[in-house]
């Protein structure tokens, strides 16, 4: 983008945005898809927002094209925005040590991190269906896993779809890979609901129509300003130890939480 002074511009001001949307509308690319398979009111227009928002980062995509007469790098979900060839795109490349090394830093962080949650945050939702929290990570986990073994090593990324759906509408070759991927997140998650009754009824989150869109434009606005999305770099690239994905999480978090206290 070369907005800043940094080669990860487009991770910082996407992560921003990204955050923003998520505390606006309470979604992100991901569950925006599972908010619809389950009947989330705010959903349906957090996905207007989404879809807009992918048609028109689809035409600022083809206008950059056009005038630089390359593809400006994005539409895989994980592309990681900011490495380039010939630097270092790795934390434990830039820090001089070994992988095993920084993925217990990385683990001992997210122990933590799973320890302030339960210490600090109400459960007794998920408990009282008899859900365990963790149950969902470890369906994350066997997802990316199906992933990478039935697409050839492809991983997870929710806002490439949006992307792929805004190039239908500017006549761009089509791509069906992501939009497939979304089919069938918004069909598990209706399935599923339909099957575990202790799911049912969705409890409705106070979000009005206005800002589950503008949340929605949001999310995946910046989500492909950055080159992916809390699955794209929250999920898959940061268990690659990706410096542009710890970047783009950092940045959404603290935007995200930013503001979230105004709001409040």
């Amino acid at each position: 983008l070369n907005l800043l002074p940094t080669r990860y511009d487009g991770n910082l001001l996407g992560g921003a945005l990204l955050g923003a949307g998520m505390a606006v509308s309470g979604a992100c690319p991901g569950t925006v898809l599972a908010q619809l398979g389950v009947g989330v009111k705010s959903g349906r227009y957090a996905l207007c927002g989404a879809l807009l928002a992918g048609v028109v980062w689809s035409w600022v995509v083809k206008r950059r094209t056009r005038t630089n007469h390359t593809p400006p790098p994005s539409g895989s979900g994980h592309d990681f925005k900011g490495e380039t060839t010939g630097t270092t795109t790795t934390v434990y490349g830039a820090l001089g040590v070994s992988r095993g090394t920084v993925l217990v830093g990385l683990e001992a962080a997210l122990v933590l991190a799973v320890a302030a949650a339960v210490r600090f945050t109400d459960a007794s939702a998920a408990a009282a269906r008899g859900i365990p929290p963790y149950f969902a990570g470890l369906a994350i986990v066997a997802a990316q896993l199906v992933s990478m073994v039935l697409r050839g090593g492809s991983l997870l990324g929710a806002s490439t779809p949006f992307e792929e759906l805004g190039g239908w509408v500017w006549g761009t070759k089509r791509k069906y890979a992501g939009v497939l991927f979304s089919a069938g997140v918004v069909g598990g998650a209706w399935a599923v609901s339909q099957a575990v009754p202790a799911l049912r009824p969705v409890t409705e989150m106070a979000v009005s129509p206005a800002r589950a869109a503008l949340g929605g434009f949001l999310v995946v606005f910046g989500s492909r300003m950055a080159g992916g999305c809390t699955s794209g770099h929250g999920i898959s690239g940061m268990s690659l130890m990706s410096i542009s994905s710890l970047v783009t999480v950092a940045a959404t978090f603290g935007a995200g939480g930013l503001v979230g206290l105004l709001m409040s």
